[in-house]
């Protein structure tokens, strides 16, 4: 399968799972508002997130997948299938503890992710006793990353691609037929989504073990104490641990980023941590779309290069990449930043949510855009590094930004209140991007393919009729106003949008970008 369809299956897959994630938060939107209710589920499903991201999806990832696709090409399946043992019999016991600490820690936990909670004891109480509700929820997801990592070495990139949307369902059905029945039975209905949140994970869990077992590779846990020390003591095993300290440290940076941000979120206007998390969650369908996508097709395929010595197939990827999200993510960043409003208000504007709260998302939303290229960027640049199992200087970078992120807030957060946290993420990962592409370069693992400069001026001529277009677009309706004709204004945003569409890439064409090739390399 070439990178391309590999990536296309992926984006195909994520683009489901975003279209309910998105479902999801307008149900989310239309029936909960925006509250300090609707904060304390935000936070006490940003912590179980949180760790998610930090060991799961975060520092484990990013070492063990290296490492399993240099035991495949180094040393065969026998080796790797006893690595994959070994590594699901650590993980999974090390999940059962820290789940369980993680429960008994939940009031500290949400204290210290968002303190402000304290002032409506309502809240931090519904928060605290969400995240106790929520928190194995971590658990699931740890064997899931496993799962996910040892299906896209094998390029199988379906069912991790596909598992999110479970989640999604999980929590459209809780929305729909629990919250109403905790209602009616006197229990606040916020804590149906808590509920909705475990089961999805329970299901993204069980869909892996059919997968797992169809290609032979299902591990097989070790329950007795002898066991669990032989595969402590296992190279690979330590291996990955010992790439997992700096990685964690790197992901800690950008997970620290984020709770600084939701504590200070946590003391501004009450929903504060709402709009954020709205306006986070549409900066996420690109990113994921294009991001993701690239970051898990090209992470297993770089490592392989890497441990066979083809340092021009790395490069050429690389490039490729890079390519990729010049086209696609820069026309996003477009999008987000001059047809915020329009979007908000089509997606989100119904029932409990009112028309200041989507001023005030769409606000964060144009934030993020300024830095969605670096957003995305970094998924294709940070496997460069991870490839060749340097975890140490993204890890730096990291550090460095996340000084930068919070000196920006200083002087952003007065100013532009919840959306300059926005924008100092955004301004962060351009940096951040920056910094790891020009390090690439200055060892030369990566070499730009000849053309960049051509290239660069006819994607440019694209962005600009693209922002002419949107530019008028929001400025031709009422956006707000369309509120009570629904339908109207999702058929007005879904034509501008393949206007919009139509018009960037027939400029790219009559730039003779040649995208059919681009696609193909």
């Amino acid at each position: 399968m070439s990178l391309f369809k590999a990536a296309s299956t992926v984006s195909i897959l994520t683009l489901f799972s975003r279209v309910t994630g998105l479902v999801r938060d307008l149900l989310m939107a239309t029936f909960f508002g925006a509250s300090a209710l609707t904060d304390a589920f935000n936070v006490a499903f940003r912590i179980p997130n949180l760790f998610r991201r930090l060991f799961a999806e975060g520092a484990f990832s990013q070492a063990f997948v290296p490492v399993l696709a240099a035991t495949r090409a180094q040393q065969g399946d026998e080796a790797t299938q006893r690595l994959i043992d070994r590594v699901a019999t650590v993980l999974f016991w090390v999940l059962l503890v820290f789940s369980a600490l993680g429960v008994l820690a939940a009031p500290l936990l949400v204290w210290l992710l968002a303190s402000g909670l304290e002032r409506q004891p309502a809240a931090f109480e519904a928060a605290t006793l969400m995240t106790r509700w929520m928190f194995p929820y971590i658990g699931c997801m740890s064997l899931v990353a496993l799962s996910a990592g040892i299906l896209n070495t094998w390029r199988r990139y379906m069912v991790p691609a596909f598992t999110p949307v479970l989640l999604n369902v999980a929590m459209i059905g809780a929305a729909v037929l629990l919250a109403p029945w905790f209602g009616r039975h006197g229990i606040e209905p916020i804590y149906a989504m808590a509920a909705g949140v475990m089961l999805g994970g329970v299901l993204q869990l069980g869909i892996q073990v059919p997968a797992l077992r169809h290609t032979g590779l299902l591990p097989r846990i070790g329950w007795r104490p002898a066991v669990l020390r032989e595969a402590w003591r296992d190279s690979g095993v330590r291996r990955i641990l010992s790439l997992m300290g700096p990685a964690l440290l790197g992901v800690g940076v950008a997970q620290i980023s984020l709770m600084i941000n939701t504590q200070i979120a946590s003391h501004l206007q009450a929903g504060s941590v709402t709009w954020l998390f709205y306006a986070d969650r549409l900066m996420e369908f690109p990113t994921a779309l294009l991001g993701v996508a690239l970051g898990v097709v090209l992470t297993p395929q770089l490592s392989a290069a890497k441990a066979s010595g083809e340092a021009d197939q790395y490069s050429a990827m690389l490039d490729w990449g890079l390519r990729m999200v010049v086209v696609f993510a820069l026309p996003c960043a477009i999008g987000l930043m001059f047809f915020a409003m329009p979007l908000v208000a089509t997606l989100f504007h119904y029932g409990a949510l009112q028309s200041h709260d989507v001023r005030q998302i769409a606000v964060a939303l144009t934030g993020y855009g300024a830095g969605l290229l670096g957003l995305v960027a970094i998924k294709v640049l940070a496997p460069g590094y991870y490839a060749s199992q340097d975890m140490r200087t993204p890890v730096r970078v990291a550090v460095v930004v996340l000084v930068l992120t919070q000196l920006l807030n200083i002087v952003l957060v007065p100013w532009l209140g919840h959306a300059g946290l926005a924008l100092s993420i955004g301004l962060g990962a351009l940096v951040n991007a920056l910094w790891l592409l020009v390090g690439l370069m200055r060892r030369r693992a990566y070499r730009p393919q000849p053309g960049w400069l051509r290239f660069g001026f006819q994607v440019l001529a694209g962005l600009i009729v693209l922002a002419l277009w949107l530019l008028w677009a929001r400025q031709s309706q009422d956006w707000l106003a369309l509120q009570h004709t629904p339908m109207q204004r999702v058929l007005l945003l879904g034509g501008m949008l393949v206007v919009a569409a139509l018009g960037y890439f027939g400029v790219l064409l009559a730039a003779r970008l040649n995208i059919r090739a681009l696609l193909g390399r």
